[in-house]
This record gives C-alpha cells, structure tokens and sequence, in this order.
C-alpha cells in the first residue's frame, strides 16, 4: 500500500512540475504579447491558462484519491493539503496572465510607449514560480525562502512602474486610459507574485509543519 501512495506522491510532483511549466508559459506569453503584438502569443497565453484549469481539476482529483485511498500520515497530509492550496494559487496565476493579455489590446493600440520594468516584473515573478513549485518538488526550505524574499523584488518594480506612469500622467499628450491599462497590468503581475509568495510559504508547511514566518525567523 505505501509503496503505490508513494508512486501516486511522485505522480503529483510530476503533474505540479507540469502545472508550474504551463504558469511560466503563460506568464511569458502574456507580456511578449504586449510587447510584439504578436497574436500567436495571446493565443499561447490562453490556450496555457485553459491547460491550467484542466491541471488543477486533474490534481485536485488526485488528491482526493490519495486522501480517501490511503492511509496518510500526518506528514503526507501536509503534504496533500499544501498541493491543494498550490493549485489554486497556480490556477489564479493563469487567470491574471490571461487578464493581462485582454487588457494588452488597449494599451498596444494607443501606441504609449511600454516602459521595460513591465518585463522586468514578468521576469522577477517567472523566477518566483519556477523557485517555489521546484521547492515543493525538491522538499527545499531554501529555494522556498529564496522565492518569498523575491517578492520585494517584484514590489519594488511595481512601485517603479506606478512612479513612471504617475510622471507620464503629467504628460498631456499621453493616453490617461492607456496608462491606467499599464497600470493594471503591473498590478496583475504584482498578484501574480503574492501567489507564487503564497505557494512557497505552503511548501515551508508542507515539509515542517510550522507557518513560513515562524520557520525563516528562525534561520
């Protein structure tokens, strides 16, 4: 019996590894679109965000086979919750990607210019969610505490992009309603960062039992 929970525990680190990939995707179409107009990444982004769905309906259901099928131990509970939670976390990120890119239209016909600290926050959150789903895969406190601290990463750029558009507002020239799009966007990827912050702090539970705050005060 625990051999075959066991095989199932490596299955779901598989289909989250997988779910990650299809969140990285999703995230990086999302802003090559509003970068290139390229409508083959728009059309990436959502085909990534519908995978998403389908991933989560898929682990969900497994989660709830090893729950009613085996016998977890205390340890394999925290492990199956925090998956759980993960997978609502990942499939928000797939929402917020695709928000962005139905906002995107707007801000690209208006010709603003897009101010590159947008890609920069793409990137800084990218690398939160590879760091926190690798973390539950690798059972690493390390890269999980590496992925929370990066989250002042990313708050930082959002107050970047707010400062610079705040100043291109004083601009008359420029498209308000453009600028408060761009703004927008900043803030999907501001959220879209809290839930990558969010998905680390899980696997600090996962694997210890104790709240994420509590156990990286101590280190």
């Amino acid at each position: 019996m625990r051999t075959h929970f066991d095989e199932q525990l490596v299955t779901l680190n598989t289909e989250l590894t997988a779910m990650g990939a299809l969140c990285e995707d999703a995230i990086s179409n999302a802003v090559k679109y509003l970068m290139t107009n390229d409508e083959e990444k728009k059309s990436a982004c959502l085909e990534a965000d519908r995978n998403i769905d389908r991933k989560e309906r898929d682990i969900e259901a497994l989660c709830i086979r090893l729950l009613l099928k085996q016998q977890p131990v205390a340890s394999d509970l925290r492990l199956i919750s925090a998956a759980l939670k993960m997978i609502s976390d990942m499939e928000r990120i797939g929402d917020q990607a695709s928000d962005i890119v139905e906002i995107a239209p707007y801000v690209i016909s208006s010709g603003i210019e897009i101010k590159t600290h947008i890609a920069d926050m793409a990137r800084a959150v990218i690398t939160m969610v590879i760091n926190s789903i690798d973390s539950f895969v690798e059972s690493d406190i390390s890269l999980a505490s590496d992925a929370i601290k990066h989250d002042d990463v990313v708050d930082n750029l959002f107050n970047t992009v707010k400062s610079e558009l705040i100043a291109a507002a004083a601009n008359p020239d420029d498209n308000a309603e453009a600028l408060i799009d761009m703004l927008m966007i900043a803030k999907y990827f501001e959220r879209i960062g809290d839930h990558a912050e969010n998905i680390a702090e899980w696997v600090i539970y996962s694997i210890t039992g104790k709240h994420a705050k509590e156990v990286l005060q101590s280190r």
